[in-house]
């Protein structure tokens, strides 16, 4: 039992990430890794959930597994066949703030262990320092499903986007059998296989085995592009508000104000995949921090601009759930910036997969390293000091599933997965301060204990709100992997 807990020291694995043969390329400087973050948290979603959170959404209950936790507890274990969650209306813009300081609890609990441990693996490195191997064998677990969910999810939205701007922009569509997945969601088109999800996954793929210079240049530049086609819409729409639009501000009251904070809240993950590059930072101690509370402050103000325009320029109850900027600029007759979004929005698919799978390479790189996967996923790149092998590996694992399923009704499990990290990121800078209060830290996080602890009960709120059949999933996905665990990995790791 006692070897299940074993810890790894910090010093231990800076150590052997120092190895020359598993050594990672330091090129990385503190507005790339702010660029990263913001390329990861600011995506499509900014377009679309702002819509949503504001204008509330009416949900159908088929059954108690399709129910919140939440919703089960305070209705006695009985789900109604429809739940109606009334929206913030214009009031979104406090419920993005509110998700702000709520992610700054876990983003500051990220920026000390970060900086404290600077290694290729975030959350699953900080748990086998602090917890122990077998809490970082679940938390490296889940991170794969969290990042390789997600990227799916991004990879089927790039392909509908770009689908939708050929129609709509150059009159041109793809032939449904290379367009479509061949096992959809209900009520859409069905194909053979969905060719560009599988592309786009792939190009990136590449780029990010070139090196990870190029990859943050890469994604700097889509990044700019994403801002910009922001700032257009929020500048080119602003003549179009009506103040009377903002009236009532707070239609639904508190309750609406915390229904669209916890919709919005999973727009805001992404900044932890800040941390899987510090093993390439050049002074992590630094910049880790840095990276991680420019990235919230950045796209707090992105998304505030966003929700006051949209919200001002289309009455709240009017928005589209689905795309309610791109038709909101369709009724007022600017189709031209319309354009201009669906390409920001595009681009901000592509950068956002880019992040994720840099952050899901570096996990299972980090894993392998540690002898809790095979070795050949630790193997680097002798020219472009990439984990080249990995990167590959996690391309097809998203590729394929994305052009076989349409997997976004499996979304809410890189969300659950996410929480997940940032409880036991939150709990782990607590148990570091007790067990060694005496190692340096170049960035502390203010009101330990109780800056942790309210990280750790935001999450578990959060996790309440989702529905009963992503626990399920997420906890058969667990027992895979603690089956992977004592069969193969604890075996792997004794022998060292």
């Amino acid at each position: 039992m006692s070897t299940l807990f074993r810890t790894k020291s910090i010093d231990d694995l800076i150590a052997s990430s120092q190895e020359p043969q598993r050594q990672l390329r330091k090129t990385l400087g503190p507005w790339s890794l702010a660029f990263l973050g913001v390329g990861a948290v600011i995506g499509s979603g900014i377009f679309t959930v702002t819509g949503t959170a504001a204008a509330g959404k009416i949900e159908k209950v088929e059954s108690l597994l399709h129910a919140t936790v939440l919703d089960l507890i305070t209705s006695g274990g009985h789900a109604a066949s429809t739940m109606g969650r009334p929206g913030a209306g214009p009031a979104i813009t406090i419920s993005f703030l509110m998700v702000a300081i709520a992610c700054l609890f876990a983003g500051l609990c990220y920026a000390e262990l970060a900086s404290m441990i600077p290694i290729a693996g975030s959350a699953y490195t900080y748990a086998y320092a602090i917890l122990g191997e077998i809490i970082a064998w679940i938390i490296g677990w889940d991170l794969i499903l969290e990042y390789a969910v997600s990227n799916m999810s991004v990879a089927v939205g790039f392909s509908a986007y770009l689908q939708d701007l050929g129609d709509n922009v150059l009159g041109f569509h793809l032939p449904p059998a290379i367009a479509y997945p061949m096992f959809p969601a209900t009520g859409q088109p069905g194909g053979i296989f969905n060719i560009p999800a599988l592309l786009i996954t792939m190009a990136v793929t590449w780029v990010l085995v070139r090196g990870v210079r190029e990859s943050a240049n890469a994604n700097t530049v889509m990044v700019v592009i994403k801002i910009a086609a922001i700032l257009f819409f929020c500048i080119g729409a602003a003549k179009a508000v009506d103040m009377r639009n903002f009236h009532p501000y707070a239609p639904n009251g508190f309750s609406g104000i915390l229904t669209g904070a916890s919709i919005v809240f999973f727009t805001y993950i992404g900044f932890d995949s800040i941390s899987t590059a510090a093993e390439e930072c050049k002074r992590p101690q630094r910049d880790l921090p840095f990276g991680i509370i420019a990235t919230l402050i950045v796209c707090t103000i992105l998304y505030g601009g966003v929700a006051v325009v949209l919200t001002g320029i289309a009455n709240w109850k009017t928005l589209d759930p689905d795309s309610p900027v791109a038709v909101a600029l369709k009724t007022l007759g600017y189709n031209r910036l319309r354009v201009i979004v669906t390409a920001g929005a595009l681009t901000g698919m592509i950068s956002s997969l880019l992040v994720y799978q840099y952050g899901q390479a570096r996990i299972w790189f980090a894993m392998s390293r540690d002898k809790l996967l095979p070795g050949l996923f630790s193997k680097v790149h002798h020219i472009y000091q990439t984990p080249h092998i990995s990167t590959w590996i996690a391309g097809f694992v998203v590729g394929v599933p994305a052009g076989l399923w349409d997997i976004d009704t499996f979304a809410e499990l890189s969300n659950i997965g996410t929480l997940f990290a940032f409880v036991v990121v939150s709990a782990g800078v607590i148990v570091l301060r007790k067990k060694q209060p005496e190692r340096a830290r170049s960035f502390r996080v203010p009101l330990v204990p109780l800056v942790p602890i309210l990280s750790i009960i935001c999450c578990a709120i959060l996790m309440m709100g989702l529905p009963l059949i992503t626990w399920i999933r997420f906890f058969v996905w667990l027992a895979i992997g603690l089956a992977v665990y004592f069969t193969y990995s604890r075996h792997r790791t004794a022998r060292v």
